[in-house]
């Protein structure tokens, strides 16, 4: 997700109650509304709502929920956790609980089939749509038939076609799947290739990263909804319309990957993959109380993956993944890297699993550094409170924690922007031309006159690379520097920080994404672990609080402890650059430090 947008929560509230859409009822009367803005012609409303309607139809009947329980959906804070799991059958409660590992060690032994497996995803998948509306794309049908092929593979070779064997996956819509289409949020792309109606590539092309994991016996049901232009950090498109958080639905789900993000707070598949530039699968993690790894750039295939500014590459997009747990996020990183994706796509490193770089904390404690205010927004209740409980379980357990006081973050910001937007977001345009959609009002504020922003020449692009690499170096050496301040007499093995200032955001008011942005600018790798849920009898905010600046003031103002209450808080783990394999384990050691030692103050998603 790029960061471009500081919308004013003033500004946002008067467009969209001009528009009247529901982008601010309160969840006992809020229901899906497509976005309908003024002066557009019928044509792109109807193609959505064709594609809405064929959707819709692929759920078999008997997965259809009904009316009563749509609306008491709507009456609900929450239609995660128990609420969706009232609904289902046992097994089907039963297998869509459990983690990649278990899942896969029963598949690959045959104790389990793929069709069980398969059915019962798909179902979930169906009730997680009907209650928050984040497919695009579904392929319950073609799912269920690959299974059954894996099935009879199994039969006659007594063995499994991968370690992924039967596992039901989803994928953000920006990911070419064979017998899908792939919209990436635009009304255009429907029925086309990437906006051409006559390509012969239609739902019949799919990209490497789809390759690799159905090569490892992977099966996607579906595919889940974006924001238009993958340029915002809430969700919202012209063919679904705005996207609400399912464990609070009053809160974002985030954005660029916040279907996905929403996908696997409902259980809906067993692992989850989005893309990520700029916080695109960390902030939907955080929001929706689930699991993410943003890896560097090069260990993950996006050969053949469509993207908004599809030329830059100074600050790529990478692909990331999101799931229940550490232990789902790792067992599946492990087997992509296995079919060794470098030989395929030339923009993968020729890097395997590393097994040396886990780390053991038997024979070693680790060192943590910490930031939980960047000096210009701090973190919201929720989310400050979230921070310590991880402190206080690091140092509970031995680890070490000194304080983090590296290369501005708003300076990284600065960079991030500057190169992602050099060439003014021109394709954003192009692609809306092919339907006359108009833009979703979060991006308006940034084109003024509903038109491409300025453009860099060579020379303006060539600078602000010079001050990326310059970050770099510099963000590199502070971490390095860290060795003189720590017990263990080397550099820190990562960094806790928040992922952005608040527990999922009201929609129109997430001001600040300084603390995640550098994760992509210094292409390091970074987690997102749940951690707690806002509680609004605990997280009460300071009266006495003198903001720092206009951007802190703004945030301070808009936490309502009410209105987050039950929303997931959420911390960052960074880790250094390439070191995938590490940062997992850190990530289990983390996890484990909050399990063990049980300082958290409420329920654990």
């Amino acid at each position: 997700m790029q960061l471009l947008v500081h919308l004013s929560s003033i500004a946002s509230f008067l467009f969209l109650f001009c528009l009247g859409i529901s982008h601010f009822l309160p969840p006992v009367i809020k229901t899906w509304v497509p976005f309908v803005p003024l002066h557009a012609s019928a044509s792109w409303q109807a193609v959505a709502a064709e594609k809405r309607r064929r959707d819709m139809a692929k759920i078999p009947a008997e997965w259809r929920l009904p009316q009563k329980v749509i609306d008491e959906a709507g009456r609900r804070r929450s239609v995660a956790d128990e609420f969706i799991d009232s609904l289902l059958d046992p097994d089907s409660r039963f297998l869509t609980g459990l983690e990649v590992p278990a899942l896969m060690e029963m598949t690959t032994n045959g104790s389990l089939t793929a069709v069980r497996l398969t059915t019962a995803f798909c179902k979930r998948a169906a009730y997680a749509h009907q209650l928050n509306r984040n497919l695009l794309e579904i392929g319950f049908d073609n799912a269920i038939e690959q299974a059954k092929s894996l099935d009879i593979f199994w039969e006659v070779h007594r063995r499994p076609t991968g370690p992924l064997h039967g596992l039901p996956i989803t994928m953000k819509d920006q990911f070419h799947v064979e017998g899908m289409g792939t919209t990436m949020g635009y009304v255009g792309w429907i029925g086309t290739f990437e906006g051409n109606k006559s390509s012969e590539r239609k739902h019949r092309h799919e990209s490497e990263l789809v390759r690799k994991l159905r090569s490892l016996g992977a099966i996607v049901i579906a595919k889940t909804t974006l924001v238009q232009s993958l340029w915002f950090g809430e969700t919202n498109n012209n063919i679904l319309g705005y996207h609400w958080n399912p464990r609070n639905q009053q809160l974002s789900s985030g954005g660029s990957s916040g279907g996905e993000g929403a996908m696997q707070a409902l259980r809906g598949s067993a692992l989850g993959f989005g893309s990520d530039i700029g916080g695109s699968v960390s902030m939907p993690a955080a929001f929706n109380g689930v699991f993410s790894i943003k890896p560097s750039a090069g260990r993950l295939p996006t050969l053949d993956m469509p993207n908004s500014s599809p030329g830059q590459i100074n600050i790529p997009t990478v692909t990331g993944l999101l799931g229940p747990s550490i232990a789902s996020l790792r067992y599946a990183m492990e087997a992509l890297l296995s079919t060794e994706p470098w030989l395929t796509d030339p923009g993968v490193l020729p890097i395997p699993w590393r097994k040396s770089l886990e780390v053991d904390t038997s024979e070693k404690k680790l060192s943590f550094a910490f930031m939980d205010f960047d000096g210009v927004v701090r973190p919201h209740p929720p989310i400050a409170r979230a921070l310590n409980m991880v402190k206080d379980a690091l140092r509970a357990t031995g680890h070490e924690v000194i304080p983090w006081d590296g290369p501005s973050h708003a300076q990284a910001l600065a960079i991030h922007t500057a190169i992602t937007s050099a060439d003014g977001n021109y394709d954003v345009f192009e692609q809306l031309k092919l339907s006359g959609e108009p833009l979703i009002p979060q991006l308006i504020p940034d084109f003024p006159g509903l038109k491409p922003g300025p453009v860099k020449n060579a020379i303006e692009v060539e600078e602000a690379v010079l001050q990326l690499k310059k970050y770099r170096v510099n963000y590199q050496n502070y971490w390095l520097s860290t060795a003189n301040c720590t017990m263990t007499g080397r550099p820190i093995d990562a960094v806790i920080l928040p992922v952005v200032p608040s527990a999922a955001v009201i929609p129109g008011k997430l001001y600040h994404y300084d603390y995640i942005a550098a994760a992509n600018v210094v292409d390091y790798t970074t987690l997102v672990i749940p951690v707690t849920r806002a509680d609004q009898s605990i997280d009460i905010p300071d009266p006495n609080y003198v903001p720092v600046g206009e951007v802190d003031k703004k945030n301070w103002e808009a936490y309502d402890a009410g209105i987050y209450h039950g929303a997931p808080a959420a911390v960052q783990v960074l880790g250094g650059r390439l070191e995938e394999e590490k940062l997992l384990a850190i990530g289990q050691v983390v996890t484990e430090a909050l399990n063990k030692h049980h300082i958290s103050s409420g329920v654990r998603p």
